[in-house]
């Protein structure tokens, strides 16, 4: 039995399930990849059921048990398409077959899978680690290229507004690495990138380590060329059933490690914001209630 055919019978038994094994087949439907990767006592931890429940949704699709549902779904996943190309055309051929309700509705349990794994004690124990780097940094210099920085620029943008010292490069003229000529010892580099690993990126760790600063990676592995160069890895999950990678889980990172510096900073943080914010204020930068009732008079 393949993927799509054990899917579609998953899909079809499912109201005439007992109440258990609907919420099994609910837990493979729901989270295929996880199916593929993690073990069969994980997967019933997460999913709140018993590992012979799960045997038993296998067995009763004809399998011998859910090691061969999971190998199923495994051999899927290998033969995934590489590159943006190749897994265009998934997505347009599964548009076709299933609708868009299907492809948005696994978008969103793909994400808040991505987001749940930043939960675990393990992913929270790295966040208050590279907190404490950055935080104690003299300068923390924020690097990410193409789709990664975003979250680089938002690291530069929050630390900035809390009166932390920042240097986003940004790589306007190709001149981004140049900024770390002037990184130390003292300092540190924030560095994001995923699958397909950006090599200027990497390029700008290696820099980094050699000036003796400290690294804090926000990667998608811990066997990414950037994850060997760090003293603090940061994993985000980016695998959607779209062809493009996502990049929430980042943002979501960079969120939370903005939330931990602001705290650990104090006093210091609240008068900084509030100097930025009578700045802006003054400046007219963001419309105000009184200046949208203005306008429309």
């Amino acid at each position: 039995m393949d993927k799509p055919g054990l899917t579609a019978s998953l899909t079809q038994s499912f109201e005439h399930l007992p109440q258990q094994l609907q919420a099994a087949a609910r837990w493979v439907l729901d989270h295929p990849a996880d199916v593929a990767l993690l073990t069969t006592r994980e997967q019933a931890k997460r999913a709140g059921l018993s590992p012979a429940t799960l045997t038993r949704l296998a067995q009763r699709f004809g399998l011998k048990g859910y090691d061969e549902l999971r190998a199923v779904h495994a051999a899927a996943l290998r033969r995934r398409p590489e590159g943006f190309a190749g897994r265009a055309g998934e997505l347009m051929q599964r548009h076709g077959e299933e609708g868009p309700g299907a492809i948005a509705q696994d978008m969103f349990a793909a994400l808040a899978e991505h987001l749940k794994a930043l939960r675990e004690p393990q992913a929270l124990a790295r966040f208050e680690q590279a907190a404490d780097l950055l935080s104690e940094a003299q300068t923390v210099f924020c690097f990410g290229l193409r789709s990664a920085f975003p979250a680089a620029f938002m690291l530069d943008y929050i630390r900035d507004l809390i009166g932390a010292d920042s240097v986003l490069a940004d790589g306007a003229g190709g001149r981004g690495i140049d900024a770390l000529r002037r990184i130390g010892p003292s300092d540190a580099l924030f560095a994001v990138s995923v699958a397909p690993y950006t090599r200027q990126t990497v390029q700008a760790a290696e820099i980094a380590r050699e000036r003796g600063a400290r690294v804090v990676a926000l990667t998608d592995s811990a066997l990414s060329p950037l994850a060997t160069l760090a003293d603090v890895v940061l994993l985000v999950g980016t695998e959607t059933p779209s062809f493009f990678h996502t990049m929430t889980p980042a943002f979501a990172a960079v969120e939370c490690l903005a939330a931990l510096m602001t705290a650990r900073k104090g006093e210091a943080a609240l008068a900084a914001i509030a100097r930025h914010e009578a700045a802006l204020d003054a400046a007219g930068t963001f419309l105000t209630p009184r200046s949208i009732r203005r306008g429309h008079r």
